[in-house]
């Protein structure tokens, strides 16, 4: 069984096919690269994945169960979470406020253990403060959990977003475009991250433009254009890709 299965996911908005007919895999402790010219559906993908959209036609399975539908909070809850191509930090709340928001999905007081302070509610609060500074510490950020997400350089409100996704402790993590807006330290930096969060056990599927960054990290990639899949390898297989080549330069190149 694999970790997670999209099969003949086509998404339509009115006569725009945004999707169709994408088939993936993923196994458990991979890293995946999707990838494809803009405007290929790589983000409505990733918009069906975590229920933002609901598919036209055709399934998710995550871990044998079918999500497909499901609202965003409800499969976070069951193991997947994102980033977003723009960031989407709190920026008036501090950083550990921020990744606190994602510890939220695995809370278990509820509001009226909130208002009346009750122990249950102490306590996981307790842990949650001593969770989210491990998260941090994770992403070189500790030392500046108390700054507003705001003031953070580029780079490290990327990592931020990373670390809020981190806090719901998901089955499968899913980064769009995570080295937009970087210079060069900040992607090789970016790089040795992910091959720690593979190390750490921890499942990756990555939107990105930067071919050296996926072809460096990923073990598989899947290629789409125009919504539809063309190709799929590991990276020295889809280097050599006519169709992706053709994709990318155009034909004749």
């Amino acid at each position: 069984m694999h970790k997670l299965e999209i099969n003949n996911i086509t998404k339509k908005f009115g006569g725009l096919v945004a999707v169709e007919n994408i088939d993936m895999y993923i196994d458990n402790n991979e890293i995946i690269g999707l990838i494809g010219p803009n405007g290929a559906g790589k983000t409505t993908l990733f918009n069906l994945l975590t229920g933002m959209y609901t598919p036209t036609t055709g399934e998710v399975i995550y871990e044998g169960n079918h999500i497909t539908g499901l609202k965003p909070y409800t499969i976070t809850k069951c193991g997947l979470a994102r980033t977003f191509q723009n960031i989407r930090l709190f920026g008036k709340m501090t950083v550990i406020e921020n990744v606190l928001v994602g510890l939220h999905s695995r809370c278990k007081s509820n509001t009226f253990d909130a208002i009346l302070r009750t122990k249950r509610h102490k306590i996981e609060e307790k842990e949650n403060i001593k969770k989210a500074l491990e998260i941090l510490e994770m992403v070189d950020l500790k030392n500046k959990s108390e700054e507003l997400s705001k003031n953070l350089p580029y780079g490290e409100q990327r990592k931020l977003e990373i670390a809020r996704a981190l806090a719901s402790n998901p089955g499968i993590l899913l980064l769009d475009e995570p080295a937009a807006g970087m210079n060069e330290n900040e992607t090789e930096e970016l790089k040795k991250f992910i091959k720690r969060l593979k190390k750490l056990g921890n499942t990756v599927l990555l939107i990105e433009h930067d071919m050296k960054l996926v072809m460096n990290i990923c073990e598989r990639i899947y290629v789409i254009d125009h919504g539809r899949k063309i190709a799929e390898g590991f990276p020295k297989d889809i280097q050599c890709n006519e169709k992706v080549i053709e994709a990318y330069l155009g034909k004749g190149v």
